[in-house]
């Protein structure tokens, strides 16, 4: 995998915020600190897509239909009844 450089600028707090993590532990430097920023970024928009194409095809199914808990909770215990114990 290859690499590139990039410059960025921060302001003292956010700069003062990385150190404190690295100072902490957490990250060896910035470049490992802001690489993990991106890798959750990354990761957080990849459950919004999982959702919104969850609700896609919710919306798509069509109609929804009556839910009667009572009956659904009846179901659940009945099923699970040997468990409970």
């Amino acid at each position: 995998m290859g690499t590139t450089r990039k410059t960025i600028t921060l302001t003292d707090q956010q700069d003062n915020w990385i150190k404190a993590q690295i100072a902490a532990g957490q990250f060896t430097n910035d470049s490992e600190y802001i690489r993990d920023l991106i890798r959750r970024d990354q990761a957080s928009q990849a459950d919004l897509e999982a959702i919104r194409a969850a609700l896609i095809k919710g919306e798509e199914s069509g109609e929804p239909r009556a839910f009667d808990s009572s009956q659904f909770k009846q179901e659940m215990a009945a099923k699970h009844a040997d468990k409970i114990r």
